[in-house]
């Protein structure tokens, strides 16, 4: 293959869907007249690499047969190779307002125009398909299983674009440079052969060492394209992962590297995306494409056991390589040997000789819970910026939050809780229980089920900035529905800490307590839809702390909290 044709992307040209001045002043024309979509935070991504060519040759949202050819065979109905379908999702209720043939407006959350979308295909999506075709599971603790089951809307929108304006981004403004872009630097260095690396987490030792393993052997240099959009629950902010790529970059040779942010939102779905990473690479105008392990993976199911073979996302890359015209550098495990002081490829240890290592995942979990990191794990000042966005617990912000049926004893422990944390006094605490939050906070709101939910959602809100400003958010509603809980949770652990007490006193003792005379009326039909009578509480699988109050005290109850945050290291 020549050097012409190996640099070219996916499907012979690169897209560019932005268009010109003149066209986009007779858009703003036309505008006010259609329907507006605000998009979401993983819409925002999947629209700005369809804009700038990262997802070519798509040239807007899949229509129906283009989504099911990818589920059923990872090409589109054209035979192109693509695994993932990218498509627009809107709720029942949008989708009854909206017709095939019809334009709509493409907003950002705060209202600014974006793109105009031309609607080929409405369709009501089939989820659970989707999500064993692209995940291989229906299992909600895969991150991207939990998010297509519970976040996506149940319809989806096919059609082509005109993008008036990519989304706004005001940071790290120097590195974030669009396919067309990077080539054009690839061509002013007069680099030839590019290996692309994307990644979700910070570089560490093993891996910067890696990525120069691989450079030697496949004598190329390195794109370095860290994932600014959407990645799994728990993992470093974006922010974080740029600040530590800064400083690594310093660490390989001159002029021998790019680093460029990447705003992709990641679905976490293993071997099919290690596939759409090579095909991102590809169009920004790598030769060659660094696989990892586990590329794209979610981490272990509840069992502890991997949700993809080890090197499956290699082997299924590998295979259709040739078709997108690059070639895979498998990752290759780099240990460490004390007594040598190096690092050194798996394979090329010695039998009987001492190694050492630390995943990524085995860091984060120091950086986290105020571990040392050892100094051959990672660079210092990688650790320095992983310690100022995640300080040890006792200088972190965390969230208690309380979830039980009325009259479990949950305000009364959440007041107990909040009482001793004023006694200590070295960080700010809020209490916000669910009657006290409605009075102040919700108001306008009824008592309808979707009410109910979105009562809880502003409670996990305000919990979540408290969290991120290192304070204390203790939190005592009902809050019946696992899917609210697990988006609360995912919210409060990107700043800190979360701890989800389950308050799990039986129904017939909460009957028995009945102080405010709810449950009798519930039992009258004179509340309907009532938490525990005629509507659901869904019970936590795995929290923090359980505790039943039938045949224990408040102060008791509390006293376990308290126990489990010092044990923790929170207090």
């Amino acid at each position: 293959m020549n050097d012409e044709n190996r640099n070219k992307p996916h499907g012979g040209s690169l897209v560019n869907l932005l268009v010109d001045d003149q066209r986009a002043a007779k858009l703003k024309e036309i505008v006010f007249n259609l329907p507006d979509i605000i998009l979401n935070d993983r819409q925002l991504c999947d629209l700005e690499l369809l804009s700038t060519g990262a997802f070519s040759p798509l040239m807007g949202f899949m229509t129906r047969s283009d989504y099911e050819s990818v589920l059923d065979r990872m090409r589109l109905q054209n035979d192109q190779l693509w695994p993932i379908p990218i498509y627009l999702d809107v709720g029942e209720l949008q989708a009854r307002g909206l017709e095939v043939g019809q334009s709509v407006a493409l907003r950002d959350p705060e209202g600014f125009l974006l793109a105009i979308m031309h609607i080929e295909d409405i369709w009501q999506a089939d989820r659970q398909k989707e999500a064993l075709k692209i995940y291989g599971t229906a299992d909600r603790n895969h991150p991207g299983t939990d998010y297509l089951l519970s976040s996506v809307g149940d319809y989806y929108l096919g059609g082509a674009l005109e993008v008036i304006s990519t989304p706004l981004h005001f940071d790290f403004k120097k590195l974030r440079m669009t396919p067309a872009e990077i080539r054009a630097s690839f061509k002013k260095l007069s680099w030839k052969r590019m290996a692309g690396f994307l990644t979700h987490n910070p570089i560490h030792r093993p891996q910067f060492e890696m990525t120069i393993n691989a450079m030697q052997q496949a004598r190329t240099n390195l794109l370095l394209l860290p994932i600014a959009g959407m990645t799994r629950p728990g993992d470093f902010d974006h922010f974080t992962r740029v600040r530590c790529y800064r400083h690594v970059v310093r660490h390989y040779p001159p002029d021998s590297h790019i680093l460029s942010m990447l705003p992709l939102a990641m679905r976490m779905s293993g071997p099919r995306e290690a596939l759409l990473h090579a095909i991102i690479a590809k169009n920004y105008g790598c030769t060659h494409f660094i696989t990892g392990r586990d590329h794209a993976g979610p981490g272990p199911d509840s069992n502890g056991q991997p949700y993809y073979e080890s090197n499956e996302a290699s082997k299924l890359t590998e295979t259709h390589s040739k078709e997108i015209g690059l070639t895979v550098v498998p990752f290759t495990e780099m240990v460490y040997l004390p007594f040598e002081d190096e690092f050194r490829s798996v394979d090329q240890v010695p039998e009987g000789t001492q190694i050492i290592s630390l995943s990524g995942s085995d860091i984060r979990k120091r950086i986290r819970t105020g571990r040392r990191i050892p100094e051959w794990a990672t660079f210092p000042e990688v650790v320095e910026e992983l310690q100022k966005a995640y300080p040890p617990p006792r200088r972190q912000g965390f969230t208690v939050f309380l979830t039980g049926l009325s009259g479990s004893g949950k305000s009364t422990i959440a007041k107990i809780i909040y009482a001793r944390f004023l006694e200590i006094g070295d960080r700010p605490v809020t209490l916000l229980d669910g009657d006290i939050v409605r009075q102040n906070l919700s108001s306008e709101l009824s008592f309808s089920k979707e009410h109910r939910d979105l009562n809880v959602q502003r409670i996990g809100f305000v919990a979540g900035e408290i969290t991120k400003n290192r304070g204390i958010a203790i939190c005592a509603p009902i809050a019946p529905y696992a899917a609210t809980r697990a988006e609360i949770r995912r919210i409060n652990e990107n700043y800190g800490g979360f701890i989800e007490v389950h308050v799990s006193t039986p129904l017939e003792v909460c009957e028995k307590r009945d102080r405010k005379g709810m449950y009798a009326k519930a039992r009258a039909g004179l509340i309907k839809d009532f938490t525990g009578i005629d509507a659901p509480y869904e019970t936590p699988g795995s929290p923090e702390v359980r505790i039943d109050t039938t045949d224990i005290t408040p102060d008791e109850a509390a006293g376990q909290i308290m126990l489990h945050l010092q044990r923790n290291g929170f207090i």
